[in-house]
């Protein structure tokens, strides 16, 4: 009965949903399902978050700004830090932060704190879907039983389930709506009714599987497959430095191959929150089956010592204007983790930034989607690239392909360039004393 009664609502549209942390997983999701026609309450333990959403002000790139206000202004979205109101709502989505702590361990610790809020507020009939990227079982093993305290019974009282975000910011043709979505439930019912509420929302195909834990395992499936590969990418880049090989001509050589082969790209490391910490979830699950994950903690050995890799090679380019790195003026192009978002988290530009502050060398930071940025404890304010910086400087670094960077003035203007992005790709005719990763 209570199942009938719950895709009634999630059909007719008359479901109240809630979403349980609003960055850059949680926003996004509950702006569309606010679209589709459900009215949505956001929770955040952050009150400026809070806020700007009820203002109608939007913090998250892949979120329009209009649609975020109009749909505050239809009253179909609003944001609170009160979370009894989780009482009100039939489906809940938790989309908090996963986190590795300093031993790379997870730390689920916000998962299991929300998952107390709800218990607080469960009734009959409420479905809760959890999207944080986690190890495999933590919906069975955290969840679960933090939920069944209540007396209540998966299954039969209320529905639980879990479904990997599947977020890419600055993706110009994937993004929340219409990416494919997985959904495990814990029960064959609990499936049916999160796949349900996701099919009344999004465009993307909605997979269903047998299980949370298959559900939980594609998702860092999925990061570690990249993982992997942006490792070899990285390993290739380096032996090929050192056979004075182009790196980027071999790959765009191989991407000829019709079948095969896929491409990824070298950089000056991983970041964002999913590709460099995902794989560790499952590194550490796997001690539990006496299993040790080799090849996950070998790419991450390479991965996380391409920042090192990148200080090298720069210290070796000043070196041929007779310079040291203590005193040099670098001028860092990018901060964020990948090209035209605002997102620096797990940025491998911070780790470069902080060895260049370590040998005292004069930096200065231009990125156009980010102002500030703090690395082990210090600020720093980003300017606007111009051409006086570029003559100024005994090195610029690129370390993220920005397209609003002007790569002719660039080219033109800086005396010598280490491009760890292959930015200048397309540029002829480059003045400056110029190398590749």
């Amino acid at each position: 009965m209570v199942k009938k009664t719950l895709l009634e609502k999630i059909e007719d549209k008359t479901a109240v949903i809630g979403v349980i942390g609003l960055g850059y997983v949680g926003l996004p999701l509950a702006v569309e399902k606010a679209k589709a026609g459900y009215k949505v309450i956001g929770f955040d333990i952050q009150a400026h978050r809070v806020q700007m959403v009820n203002e109608g002000t939007n913090y998250i790139g892949d979120v329009v700004d209009e649609d975020l206000k109009e749909l505050v202004q239809k009253g179909l979205l609003k944001a609170t830090t009160d979370y009894s109101l989780i009482s009100e709502v039939d489906a809940c989505a938790i989309c908090v932060p996963t986190p590795l702590d300093q031993y790379q361990q997870p730390n689920i610790s916000y998962v299991e704190s929300s998952t107390k809020s709800i218990a607080k507020y469960l009734h009959p009939g409420m479905l809760v879907v959890l999207e944080s990227t986690t190890y495999p079982g933590t919906t069975e093993e955290v969840v679960k039983p933090i939920l069944e305290e209540t007396g209540l019974k998966v299954g039969k009282d209320f529905y639980l389930a879990y479904s990997p975000e599947r977020v890419d910011p600055g993706n110009k043709v994937y993004n929340t709506k219409n990416t494919p979505k997985v959904v495990g439930g814990v029960t064959p019912q609990c499936t049916k009714v999160a796949a349900a509420l996701y099919r009344s929302v999004l465009e993307g195909e909605v997979h269903e599987v047998s299980s949370p834990r298959v559900a939980e395992m594609e998702k860092i499936l999925e990061n570690t497959f990249r993982n992997i590969n942006i490792g070899l990418a990285n390993e290739m880049a380096i032996l090929c430095h050192k056979m004075g090989i182009d790196v980027w001509e071999v790959i765009d050589a191989a991407k000829t191959k019709p079948y095969g082969f896929m491409a990824f790209y070298p950089g000056p490391g991983l970041g964002g929150h999913c590709i460099p910490i995902d794989p560790f979830y499952l590194t550490w699950k796997a001690r539990e089956y006496n299993y040790h994950t080799r090849l996950i903690e070998v790419a991450g050995e390479i991965n996380n010592a391409m920042p090192e890799f990148v200080i090298d090679r720069a210290m070796k380019i000043l070196n041929r204007y007779g310079k040291a790195m203590n005193g040099s003026k670098v001028l860092v192009l990018g901060v964020a983790y990948k090209k035209d978002i605002d997102d620096y988290r797990e940025s491998p530009v911070l780790p470069i930034v902080e060895m260049l502050e370590k040998y005292q060398a004069r930096i200065t930071v231009c990125d156009p989607h980010i102002s500030s940025f703090k690395v082990a404890g210090k600020v720093y304010e980003t300017v606007d690239l111009t051409v006086d910086l570029l003559k100024e400087a005994d090195l610029v670094l690129i370390t993220t392909d920005h397209s609003r960077f002007d790569y002719q003035m660039i080219a033109d203007h800086a005396k010598a360039i280490f491009d760890t992005r292959n930015a200048l790709k397309e540029i002829k005719n480059i003045q400056a004393d110029y190398e590749k990763l």
